[in-house]
């Protein structure tokens, strides 16, 4: 019996032990468990805010992009006709655009190539070249106060350069004013009425082209003297297509010949 009864006890032994084994290797596991769903909550959240950075980025890069045509369809063929030299401290001055040096370092081969003119790396649409100057040139922004044309959007109309135009929306009185004032104050920086009749020719101009229709009067609208005239795009793919067929036509006169 008392042989019998020491083997139980041995058994009992062994398998608590095993048990206590177990209960540790539990813990352990579920220590490492949180750990790593800690740890993976870190990594998303940081990841998180670095798309939820270059978003933000990206959307002022694009506003940038829409103010900028905006001074180049709209302001630049009367200023360059007037030969008129734009104030350094004029936050339309192309040298006070942050993106300005990126944006002129991109080269558009076709409409699915793009590449960067600083390490020639080539990308199939604009927006991955833009994500590559936030990643791989970011030192070349500067992003010191009032150099982002961004922040003139609401001046300079840039909603009516989108491609695709968003849907009207009802006319806030207290933003056309504020919108009025900070145009009329890069009129007044821009083009001081006492710097000669050319900056006083091109004020009267910037008011009546851009701060005019800050109203919620219907009858006034943006741009009303014009801009720069773009040739019509399928006007350009009609005479390719022209002159490509003549060539193979001359080229068939040629052989006939």
């Amino acid at each position: 019996m008392d042989g019998r009864k020491w083997h139980r006890t041995k058994q009992i032994r062994s398998l608590m032990k095993d048990w206590r084994m177990r209960r540790r290797e539990d813990g352990r596991s579920a220590a490492y468990l949180v750990a790593m769903v800690l740890c993976s909550s870190c990594l998303l959240a940081v990841a998180a805010g670095s798309r939820q950075e270059f978003h933000e980025d990206a959307g002022s890069r694009e506003r940038s992009r829409l103010a900028w045509k905006a001074i180049d369809e709209y302001l630049m063929p009367f200023v360059e006709k007037e030969k008129y030299e734009l104030p350094s401290k004029c936050r339309l001055h192309p040298g006070n655009d942050m993106f300005r040096e990126q944006e002129q370092h991109k080269i558009h081969f076709d409409i699915n190539e793009w590449r960067c003119g600083f390490c020639k790396k080539a990308f199939r649409a604009e927006k991955f070249l833009d994500q590559h100057f936030e990643n791989r040139h970011k030192n070349l922004v500067d992003n010191s106060h009032g150099r982002c044309l961004a922040d003139l959007c609401g001046a300079l109309h840039c909603d009516l350069m989108l491609e695709f135009k968003k849907p009207k929306s009802k006319c806030s009185a207290s933003a056309a004013a504020r919108n009025r004032h900070l145009c009329e104050s890069l009129a007044d920086s821009c083009f001081p009425i006492n710097h000669g009749p050319s900056a006083s020719r091109l004020h009267e101009f910037f008011l009546r082209q851009f701060c005019d229709a800050h109203t919620c009067n219907r009858g006034s609208k943006p741009f009303p003297k014009g801009g720069r005239k773009e040739t019509n795009r399928f006007y350009l793919a009609l005479c390719a297509l022209i002159v490509r067929n003549e060539e193979r036509n001359w080229h068939r006169f040629e052989l006939f010949v």
